[in-house]
């Protein structure tokens, strides 16, 4: 399987990466992660380019990287600096190293061209420094699933009603039709439920016990990044589509990293306009995600184990799959147009026969 490289993802939590040489393993390539002297992160090819021990078996030699079986030394940019016996560092004594940037606490990676990785282009949202939102991060879900159905499933809100009827769901959705953008950066689902019971998260939350209006939009960028907006707010309020703020907000973030063909890492995290400054509320919440999380997994693990197995015929599609078609559309046109500049960049000599 192809990923798009030239994409910044998320190799993990600040808190994940400390002065210990880590094994991250990104877009099927293993990584030694660390923090130098000045707190910064390096990442490295997590392979000695002699008998390929990785460097994470090794040890640090202040900001280098010792390997553990015969010595061999790295910097932090990947270069040989000690070859022990020998004073003559070849060229081809070094592994490759990755830019990263960190910000929010979360460390991004780019696994592609360095010279195209642009900080600039990192997800962001101005509720990260906005003292009028708490921003609280949740876990790493580990998931035996592709990341492209775990990307589905993070723009697609039909699904709510069914896999998380007692947290972030109930049956007043079930038959509320899916509304899709395609026009911009993001790819948006959304619907609004009127008046309509609270679901368990907004009545644990927000303190809900009458009728409410609520709503979903679920913002999927490529190739990795997810944000749900939803809410609440009383019906008998008549809150307007752009007046979101005046009610009951959160944003649920999922930053997706995929580790192989089959097995992805979803590091969530939210942002609430509510209970700010209440520590409690932030564990209540992490606690009811994670039971709505865990009913995710059952569901994208159970897919994976099916797509596994031989096929007799292409799943279907019907009308809420706009989004997912498009994701799967834009990822298939990064991978080619990355595919197609390595082969412009770098192309293969004409065979030619000789008698």
């Amino acid at each position: 399987m192809e990923f798009v490289r030239n994409a910044w993802y998320v190799a993990g939590w600040s808190s994940e990466i400390d002065q210990e040489l880590r094994r991250f393993t990104i877009l099927n390539e293993h990584i030694v992660m660390y923090r130098k002297s000045d707190g910064s992160v390096a990442a490295l090819e997590d392979r000695c380019p002699h008998r390929l021990l990785p460097l994470s078996q090794g040890k640090r030699i202040g900001d280098d990287i010792q390997c553990g079986y015969h010595g061999m030394t790295f910097d932090c940019d990947g270069k040989c600096v000690r070859i022990p016996g020998q004073s003559n560092l070849p060229s081809s004594a070094y592994v490759d190293a990755y830019p990263v940037h960190e910000r929010h606490d979360i460390v991004w990676i780019w696994m592609g061209e360095k010279e195209k990785a642009d900080p600039g282009e990192i997800f962001d949202m101005p509720e990260f420094d906005d003292p009028k939102w708490a921003a609280h991060q949740g876990d790493a879900l580990h998931l035996k699933s592709n990341y492209l159905n775990v990307a589905e499933n993070l723009v697609d809100p039909a699904h709510v009603s069914f896999v998380h009827p007692t947290t972030l769901g109930n049956a007043a959705s079930e038959n509320v039709p899916v509304h899709v953008s395609t026009e911009g950066k993001a790819i948006v689902a959304w619907r609004w439920i009127r008046d309509a019971e609270p679901i368990g998260f907004f009545k644990k939350f927000g303190g809900f016990t009458e009728n409410v209006d609520r709503w979903h939009y679920y913002y999927l960028y490529t190739p990795c990044t997810a944000v749900i907006d939803f809410g609440s707010a009383l019906t008998r309020d008549n809150l307007a589509e752009e007046d979101r703020n005046k009610g009951n907000r959160i944003f649920a973030l999922h930053f997706m990293t995929p580790v192989t063909e089959s097995y992805t890492i979803d590091r969530w995290m939210h942002i609430r306009n509510t209970a700010i400054d209440d520590e409690t509320a932030s564990e209540s919440m992490d606690a009811m995600f994670r039971m709505a999380f865990q009913e995710d997994k059952a569901i994208l693990e159970s897919i994976q184990l099916e797509e596994d197995r031989p096929a007799k015929r292409r799943p279907i599609r019907i009308a809420i799959d706009k989004g997912p078609m498009v994701y799967r559309k834009r990822i298939s046109e990064l991978i080619e147009q990355e595919r197609t500049q390595d082969v412009a960049s770098n192309p293969t000599p004409a065979y030619v026969y000789h008698d």
